[in-house]
C-alpha cells in the first residue's frame, strides 16, 4: 500500500471538491495538466503582492528581491534535474517552446541540407513539427524509430537508421499517450558512441520520476511546470553547456544583449543569451514550489502510489467487455497514464458522456496523429494519473463506463 495520506494531500488541492453536473469532480486528466496546490497559488499570490517588479534591471528593493526570487527558482530547478551548472538552466514557456529553441537554433548552427533528425513513432507534435518546419526551412530529413504493436520502440532499428548525417536524436522520456517509458539511457548511450546528441521530452516524467541529467548523459531536456502541479506558462531547457554556448539566440529582445550598436550586438552570458524579454518570474518562484510540494513526498513514494493506480486500473478496465488499451499491458512499463477504447463506441462519445457522470477524462488524438495512424484509430480515451488520486475514483470511472457500454 502507498505510504501516502492521499485524502490530507487532496486537501491541498480545493478544485477537487468541485461538483460537476452535480457530481463529485473526478480529475483524471493529469497527462493534460495537474491541479494546483495551495502552497504554489499563495506564494504567487504572495509575490505579486508584495514582490512584483521586474527581475535583474532594477537597483531598487523590490526588482532586487524579485531577481532573487528568480534565481533562487533557478537554482531550485538545478537541483531538481540534478544538472552541473545553474547556467545550464533555461526558462521557456513550457517544453513546446523549449523543442523549438533547440529545433531553430540547432539547425540553424549545427545542421545542413540532407542532414537528419530522428523522432519515434510516438512523439507528441511538440516533438515533430518543430524538425518539420526546419525541414522546410533547411532541407533537413525527418525520420522515425517505428514501435511494435504493443507500444514499444523497435530499437532493433536504431543502429540501422543511424549514419554521418543523422545530427540529433529526440526522444520522448515516457509517452502521452501509450505511457511507455522509454529506455532513454540504452538511447543516450549508442547515440553518443557516433558521437550524436540526444533531446529528451521530459514533459511526462518530470512529474512522475526522478529526472538525473547528468546520470542520463542527455544534451537537453525539456519539461513543462503545469504538468507538475505548478503554473501555466512556465517551462524549462537543461542543456549542457558545451552545447548551449555554441548555439545562437533563439530570439532577440531585452535581457539576452550584452552591447547593442547599430553595427552589431554581443549577446549576454549563459543563461540570459536565451531568454529575451521579461521572464514570468512570478511562475518561476511557483515552479520552485511546486518542486518543494512533489519532493516533500518524495518520488519514491510517488511512483509507488501511481504504479498502485496504473496497475489497478488496467485490472479494472480489463473486466469490461470488449475493450480495447492501448500500450505496454504491464504497468511497470507505464507510467500514470491508460489509453483504450471500447467496442465502436466512438472516444469522443465515450468521454463526452463520462463528462456528464462528473469524471474528466482525455479523448481524440492526444497531439500524437502519427501514433494513431500506426495504431490504425483515431483516437482514444486517456485516463491520466496525480499524486491526489485514489481507487474510489478508478472505480467510478471503471462504473461510468460500464454503464455507458451498456447504453450502447
Amino acid at each position: 500500500m502507498s505510504s501516502l495520506d492521499i485524502n490530507q494531500i487532496r486537501k491541498d488541492f480545493p478544485i477537487l471538491e468541485r461538483e460537476v453536473y452535480g457530481r463529485p469532480l473526478v480529475y483524471l486528466d493529469n497527462a493534460a495538466t495537474t491541479q494546483k496546490p495551495l502552497s504554489v497559488l499563495d506564494a504567487m499570490r504572495e509575490e505579486y503582492l508584495n514582490v512584483n517588479a521586474n527581475v535583474h534591471r532594477g537597483v531598487h528593493y523590490l526588482s532586487q528581491q524579485a531577481t532573487d526570487l528568480h534565481e533562487a527558482a533557478r537554482e531550485r530547478v538545478r537541483q531538481f534535474v540534478h544538472a552541473e551548472k545553474i547556467e545550464e538552466i533555461i526558462f521557456t514557456r513550457g517544453t513546446t517552446e523549449a523543442i523549438n529553441l533547440v529545433a531553430s537554433s540547432f539547425c540553424e548552427s549545427q545542421m545542413q541540407e540532407g542532414d537528419e533528425v530522428l523522432v519515434t513513432e510516438m512523439e507528441h507534435h511538440s516533438n515533430i513539427v518543430p524538425w518539420q518546419l526546419q525541414a522546410q526551412k533547411r532541407g533537413i530529413v525527418v525520420k522515425h524509430i517505428p514501435i511494435t504493436d504493443d507500444g514499444y520502440l523497435e530499437l532493433s532499428t536504431l543502429n540501422s537508421q543511424l549514419s554521418t548525417k543523422t545530427k540529433l536524436i529526440c526522444i520522448a522520456h515516457v509517452s502521452n499517450v501509450l505511457g511507455t517509458i522509454n529506455p532513454v539511457e540504452d538511447i543516450i548511450k549508442t547515440a553518443h558512441e557516433r558521437g550524436i546528441p540526444v533531446l529528451v521530452d521530459g514533459a511526462q516524467s518530470a512529474p512522475h520520476m526522478t529526472i538525473d541529467v547528468q546520470a542520463l548523459d542527455c544534451d537537453f531536456f525539456a519539461f513543462s511546470g503545469h504538468k507538475m502541479y505548478g503554473p501555466t506558462g512556465i517551462g524549462v531547457l537543461y542543456g549542457k553547456e558545451e552545447w548551449l554556448e555554441k548555439l545562437p539566440p533563439y530570439q532577440g529582445g531585452g535581457e539576452m544583449i550584452d552591447k547593442v550598436t547599430w553595427e552589431k550586438t554581443t549577446f549576454e552570458r549563459l543563461p540570459f543569451k536565451f531568454e529575451a524579454g521579461t521572464p514570468d518570474y512570478v511562475a518561476t518562484h511557483g515552479l520552485a514550489k511546486a518542486i518543494d510540494y512533489i519532493e516533500s513526498f518524495g518520488f519514491e513514494a510517488i511512483q509507488q502510489h501511481e504504479q498502485e493506480l496504473t496497475r489497478y486500473c488496467m485490472e479494472q478496465l480489463q473486466t469490461i467487455p470488449d475493450i480495447h488499451i492501448y500500450g505496454p499491458q504491464q504497468s511497470i512499463a507505464k507510467d500514470a497514464v491508460v489509453s483504450f477504447n471500447v467496442g465502436n463506441i466512438h472516444h469522443l462519445d465515450m468521454g463526452t458522456l463520462l463528462d456528464r457522470l462528473g469524471i474528466a477524462v482525455r479523448t481524440g488524438h492526444h497531439c500524437a496523429q502519427p501514433l494513431m495512424d500506426r495504431l490504425g484509430i483515431s483516437g482514444t480515451v486517456r485516463a491520466s494519473f496525480a499524486l491526489y488520486n485514489t481507487k474510489e475514483e478508478v472505480d467510478a470511472l471503471v462504473a461510468g463506463i460500464r454503464r455507458i457500454s451498456q447504453m450502447f
